[in-house]
């Protein structure tokens, strides 16, 4: 239980911090609105840092199902875990993003653009074009995921591989490189629980100027992250 806590806590601080900056930067009236791509992708680095140097020593810092699966896959996770690591990181995931709409309650009141609303939850495609979209997410998480088992330790041993606080940094600036490099066809979900859970968030929130929650989209980046992840598990298996 300990783990699946500090999953939780982990992954709501990584969308706290990280969706924060896109309500700073989206939402009417607040003071962060010039701050960009390079804004949101620096962000979402230190998100990731802060929630990965939180929960790296307990849980080892999945923050993401796909990390889970893909370490699952390789053999370094327990397949028994999965299920509550997700469960875990979703439900991080749903309260992230409700401190974020606490947060920015009145900037959320004043902001008419439902489409803006719906940004500082869940992603959404530049081009939408989903067999595609897919692809995007499943290149930028592979490139996620493969980093991880190397950041991890890279060598096949009894130990699974699990993040440890130091390597809190070097999975930073990955994030943050997939996100300047990656991500700007889909907004690179590359986790299923960054984009599931705050978009459930959407849907049940009493939201002032709402709109619809693109549920027609949600499943891309749950699909393209798995692939992606299953992908790299199966290059480093060959590799190793």
């Amino acid at each position: 239980m300990t783990a699946y806590i500090f999953e939780i806590i982990g992954t709501g601080m990584l969308i706290l911090i990280g969706n924060g900056v896109v309500a700073n930067l989206v939402l009417k009236g607040t003071k962060g609105a010039d701050s960009g791509w390079i804004g949101i992708s620096l962000a979402w680095g230190i998100a990731v840092f802060i929630g990965v140097f939180i929960s790296a020593d307990v849980s080892g810092a999945h923050l993401n199902p796909a990390v889970t699966i893909g370490l699952a896959a390789a053999g370094k996770f327990s397949w028994t875990l999965v299920p509550g690591y997700i469960i875990a990181q979703i439900f991080g995931a749903m309260i992230g993003n409700f401190l974020v709409w606490l947060t920015y309650k009145k900037q959320y009141d004043l902001t008419e653009d439902t489409d803006a609303v719906l940004a500082t939850f869940s992603t959404a495609p530049a081009v939408r074009s989903y067999g595609w979209n897919v692809v995007t997410e499943a290149i930028g998480t592979f490139a996620l995921v493969f980093g991880v088992f190397y950041i991890a330790g890279g060598a096949l041993a009894n130990e699974p591989i699990s993040l440890g606080s130091l390597d809190a940094l070097p999975v930073a600036l990955l994030v943050m490189g997939i996100g300047f490099g990656l991500g700007g066809p889909t907004g690179y979900a590359i986790n299923p629980a960054r984009d599931l859970g705050p978009r459930i968030m959407h849907a049940i929130l009493p939201l002032k100027n709402k709109g619809k929650s693109d549920w027609s989209y949600a499943w891309v980046p749950v699909v393209g992250p798995v692939i992606g992840a299953l992908m790299a598990a199966g290059v480093f298996l060959l590799l190793n």
